[in-house]
Parts: structure tokens; sequence; C-alpha cells
């Protein structure tokens, strides 16, 4: 069995950064594509960023200079690191893990950007 779980999230201000983690246990493959999602009041769930376990990562234009997505293998943790947050950027941020048979969701958390 694989859980995925988030945090790191909370209330930034305008400008500010927050780094959200996501950490995986369980039965892992080798090979898995691990994403941040994220879902706005009232909007669709949309991609952020992926990354592989041989660190490649992928960002929805928008968010290139903004948001930055790493891998410690080590402790099984993908983080994103969000800088210069907008109010935009408020949402439920989401972990996915996918791999060649499933995808895994974490519960989300929380980031809200407010003044």
């Amino acid at each position: 069995q694989v859980q995925v779980v988030e945090s790191g999230g909370g209330l930034a201000q305008p400008g500010e950064s927050l780094r959200l983690s996501c950490t995986t246990s369980g039965n892992m493959p080798r090979d898995f594509l691990t994403g941040w999602y994220r879902q706005a009041p009232g909007k669709e769930r949309e991609l952020v960023s992926t990354i592989t376990t041989r660190h490649t990562a992928n960002y929805t234009s928008t968010l290139t200079h903004r948001f930055t997505i790493g891998r410690d293998s080590a402790k099984n943790t993908v983080y994103l690191y969000m800088d210069n947050l907008k109010p935009e950027d408020t949402a439920v941020y989401y972990c996915n893990v996918k791999t060649e048979a499933q995808s895994y969701w974490g519960p989300g958390t929380q980031v809200t950007v407010s003044s």
C-alpha cells in the first residue's frame, strides 16, 4: 500500500515564499512520476509541476519562474518551492504519484496568500 502525504501549507503574505513537501511511503517501484497539482475555489484541479525519479522536472509555463520542484530520494520526499507568492496562488495543493499501474493522491494542503 502506497501512502502520499503533503505538508507545509499555510498562510503567506504576497511576495513571501513557502515550501511544500510530499512524502511517500510503502512499496514504491524504482521509477515513478511525482506531480504537484492545485485546485482553487470554484476551479478545476490544474497541474503545477512534475518530477521523475531521475530528477527530470517539468512545469506549467506560467509558473516556471516562481515555482521550483525538487526531490530528496533518501527521504522519499518531493518539494515544491514557491517564491513571490500571489493571491491567485491560493488553493489546495495536492501531490500525485503515478506508477505504471496506479495513481495515488494525497489529501492536500491548503495554501492561502493574503495580506
